[in-house]
């Protein structure tokens, strides 16, 4: 008699996976790490076999299919016990393969429902009658229930009906971009069948059964790793990230939204019947956001920052030494503006009720030019760059911001402030909003901007950054803008400013077309602005007519700085808010001699012109007499000058000087004088040649004097209208000087015997000797007799220089010929050619004749007049653009 049999041990475990109708992964409980795992098959059965996949890596593979009921007899088995805790018994152990048989019993010891004799009365597998005991009426029971199912025609033992249970399966998916399109943003049914890593998985399609590998979008798990001997290394936390999410999904009824395509693999995200697995992924710090997915996520990626958020501050797992990037602290986080320029394709300028801000749109970055050899061996050497026209989509990206945005409120949220970099300043990064629509948002979306990539550590980036990734990838996909695979197009504008040749080809055209539309590029001051034409495509700068307006600050290209005029920068600022950016309308007349365009501007039909006058920031220039907004503008002026704004504060009316009773007969007799200065209101000082040895030995001994008794540094107390020693800058010899004003530690001194002047430090300064205040001033201002001096100032500055270049340090004849304030009338001849001054500025257009009732006058008045004749003809400098007459030339700009 043989020994009796042991009984098998009940064990207990989870089921991980169902494998086949009669296979099965178990598993136990995890402590500190994923759990140990057993595969059980059911013993005393065979079940039908699935389909297999070919293999890519073995030449020649097929797939196999499904045997007919192999799918229903899986899905029988995993929707009774995947994930559930089941009992189980070892029957026999297969000698060298280890392949465990048993029995698996739904529940927790072996009184629960048998899986095999459950899945042989629903006919899905076949009764192994070989192997069955006789004396066994538990297997004998098997072979009962086999023959029970096919007398009642269950499953595989139905008639005619197995070829409806085969699978038809698509393995690889040959579009996949068009697979994904065609299922965007649907939720489809899936069972897991496969987990990679923590974020990547591998599911069937239902009920179209597509095998699917499929990235979640938006995050990356810890990997493995290939280490430099060649093996795989897992990186920390890759193995519990990956139990994370195979006890959750793994063959379980999920749902697969495709969001995105990476290579041949989806990006999607999966939704579990308790949410979205992504977001418990983030929150138990098994994965990290990345951003060249997110950009695809449409379950909300603020959601998973907000995870990922928590397990940081928590530092839980991979965030287990994570330390928060310091920034600084911003004041006036939000605030809100009128934006009056924008400044190329990702910043602009802000006023505030305050000041004016310049910021950048936070996370992105405008279009970059493009690099190309043929382009670069086609640029000549010195033209100049011109980035808005020439990259490709600057100039989109400018106007489409410049159309929604100038003179709009916005609000701005500041995300960051950059710190100065690689000799870039500091730029302060914002979120710009108008009607609720995000900027920055709107530019990317037409692809007229690109999303900045960070490291994955750097928290400095827009708050709606994930906004901005999906819109990038909805402009990728549409193919527009930077990222439109057809030629980009070429904005060729001519540039006519400062070009005088130019300049006078688009002359006639300009004038002949009346009002042309213009975009008001730059402005340099309240009167001169930089204008493009869209319709002729080109370039100009314009002078604005009938005015004459206060300049700003600048500095030359040679780098020499000017400071502003009084009421200058108010000027620009006035212009600025008017003009800048805006659309215009422009009138052009003429151009002047350096290829600038003269006319009149139009802003939504309020004439600039006009509106500078009215404001008191333009005074009217003579030009304008024979405009037709003449009237309009002395009106303006008056009224300004009433109300006393801005120019006109302290503007006082002219009066008329009576002139004294001159000598009836002209007296004639010329002095050598030598001419030392000549001043900005053309005037001039002039010593006389008899006296020159004298000064000189005077400047001679006061610098011998000044040498023998140095002056103490602070010894001497400087007052206006004192008489002192000074030095002078250019050459740091002492000279006699008077006060005429202190300012802080600077004085302004006049050189008595030179006529000029300069600002001095109050330290360089020295009493002057008695004796050497005995002697008059050297040096005596004159006038030109008989002509009138321009107020306009460049006009002014024109003649003065014209006199300048023409009698300073040169020896001269002078003849007094009437007295007036604030310096006597001469004339003043060249000894040699006995040309006379006045009459060549005249002849050159430089100045006009001054009438004079005086009959000992007549004759040179006369002389005068026909030399302005000859000017007026030839249209010499003032008279270029035509006459006026000379009984009125102090109302359109011209006084003694």
């Amino acid at each position: 008699m043989s020994a009796p049999q042991a009984t098998p041990v009940v064990q207990r475990a989870v089921v991980k996976q169902v494998l086949s109708g009669d296979t099965v992964v178990l598993r136990g409980q995890p402590k500190g790490g994923p759990p140990p795992e057993r595969t059980v098959c059911l013993s005393n059965i065979t079940a039908p076999k699935l389909a297999r996949r070919p293999n890519p890596n073995v030449e020649n593979s097929t797939e196999t299919k499904d045997e007919p009921w192999a799918w229903e007899a899986r899905e029988f088995l995993r929707k009774k016990i995947i994930g559930k805790e089941v009992a189980f018994t070892v029957e026999y152990k297969v000698p060298g393969t280890g392949r465990e048989y048993g029995v698996i019993y739904l529940g927790k010891d072996s009184t629960g429902e048998n899986l095999t004799e459950s899945l042989i009365s629903e006919g899905l597998v076949d009764v192994r009658k070989t192997g069955l005991k006789s004396d066994d009426p538990a297997q004998q029971r098997l072979a009962q229930l086999e023959d029970a199912a096919k007398t009642a025609g269950k499953g595989k033992h139905a008639e005619g009906e197995a070829s409806k249970h085969v699978r038809n399966i698509t393995w690889t998916i040959e579009n996949p971009r068009n697979f994904v399109d065609s299922h965007h943003n649907k939720c489809i049914d899936a069972v897991i069948e496969h987990v990679r890593d923590g974020c990547t998985i591998r599911a069937f399609l239902l009920p179209t059964f597509e095998y699917v590998t499929v990235m979640l979008s938006g995050i990356k798990c810890p990997m493995n790793k290939q280490s430099t001997d060649g093996k795989q290394v897992p990186e920390p936390f890759m193995e519990e990230a990956k139990y994370f999410t195979e006890s959750r999904l793994l063959q379980k009824d999920v749902q697969i939204i495709l969001e995105g395509v990476s290579n041949q693999n989806l990006l999607g995200t999966v939704m579990h019947p308790n949410g979205n697995i992504t977001e418990f992924l983030l929150k138990e710090g098994f994965a990290r956001c990345v951003d060249w997915s997110m950009g695809v996520v449409t379950q909300g990626a603020e959601k998973l920052r907000a995870a990922q958020k928590f397990a940081r501050e928590k530092k839980l797992r991979i965030w287990k030494d994570y330390k928060p990037s310091e920034s600084a602290v911003i004041k006036d986080k939000t605030f809100s503006g009128k934006v009056v320029e924008i400044v190329n394709g990702d910043a602009m300028v802000i006023k505030t009720e305050t000041s004016f801000k310049k910021i950048f749109l936070a996370s992105i970055r405008p279009p970059r030019p493009v690099e190309s050899s043929e382009n670069t061996e086609k640029q000549a050497p010195n033209k100049r760059s011109r980035p808005l026209y020439d990259i490709p989509y600057m100039f989109e990206a400018r106007e489409f911001m410049r159309k929604k945005l100038i003179g709009k409120k916005v609000n701005v949220e500041i995300d960051y402030i950059q710190p100065p970099n690689q000799g870039f300043a500091e730029k302060t990064c914002c979120t710009v909003t108008t009607s609720g629509i995000n900027v920055a948002e709107a530019l990317v979306s037409k692809g007229l901007a690109t999303v900045i990539r960070y490291r994955q550590d750097d928290d400095q980036r827009s708050s709606h950054y994930d906004d901005l990734l999906a819109a990038e990838s909805r402009a990728v996909k549409k193919g527009v803008g930077v990222h439109s695979k057809k030629e980009p197009p070429i904005h060729r504008v001519a540039d006519v400013s400062g070009d005088v040749n130019k300049a006078k080809q688009f002359l006639p055209f300009l004038q002949r077309a009346g009002k042309s539309e213009a975009i008001v590029e730059f402005i340099a001051s309240g009167s001169r602005l930089r204008l493009y034409l869209p319709k002729e495509t080109c370039l100009i700068t314009l002078l604005i007519s009938g005015i004459e307006c206060p300049k700003g600050a600048r500095t030359l290209p040679s780098g020499q700085s000017f400071p502003a005029d009084p009421f200058g920068e108010e000027a620009l600022t006035f212009v600025k808010e008017m003009c800048m950016q805006r659309e215009v309308e422009v009138e052009v007349e003429g151009m002047d001699k350096g290829g600038n365009f003269i006319g009149w501007l139009f802003v939504d039909g309020v004439n600039l012109s006009v509106a500078l006058v009215e404001s008191g920031l333009a005074s009217v220039h003579f030009t304008a007499e024979n405009s037709q907004f003449y009237k309009q503008l002395v009106q303006k002026e008056a009224e300004a000058k009433e109300a006393k704004l801005k120019l006109w504060a302290n503007f006082v009316e002219h009066k008329e000087v009576k002139v004294e009773d001159e000598p009836v007969e002209r007296k004639i007799n010329f002095t050598k004088v030598v001419v030392t200065e000549v001043t900005d209101e053309l005037t001039f000082y002039a010593q006389t040649s008899e006296n020159g040895a004298a000064l000189e030995k005077l400047m001679e001994d006061l610098r011998q004097e000044m040498e023998s008794n140095p002056p103490l540094p602070g010894a001497y107390t400087p007052k206006k209208g004192d008489m002192c020693a000074s030095r002078f800058s250019q050459d740091n010899q002492w000279y006699r000087a008077k006060i005429e004003k202190i300012e802080g530690g600077k004085a302004t001194v006049f050189f008595i015997d030179y006529g000029n002047r300069e600002q001095a430090s109050t330290s360089s300064l020295a009493a002057l000797p008695t004796n050497f205040r005995i002697v008059s001033p050297q040096a005596t201002q004159y006038a030109l007799a008989c002509v009138a001096v321009p107020n306009d100032e460049e006009a002014k500055q024109d003649a003065v220089d014209a006199l300048f270049q023409d009698i300073v340090n040169k020896p001269m004849l002078l003849n007094l010929e009437y007295k007036s304030s604030p310096a006597d009338c001469v004339t003043l001849k060249h000894p040699e050619s006995e040309d006379d001054v006045a009459s060549v500025l005249v002849a050159e257009g430089f100045l006009t004749v001054e009438s004079r009732r005086e009959k000992r006058l007549a004759k040179m008045v006369a002389q005068l007049q026909k030399a302005q004749e000859e000017a007026k003809r030839l249209r010499k400098n003032l008279w270029r653009y035509g006459d006026f007459r000379e009984d009125e030339a102090r109302e359109f700009g011209y006084s003694r």
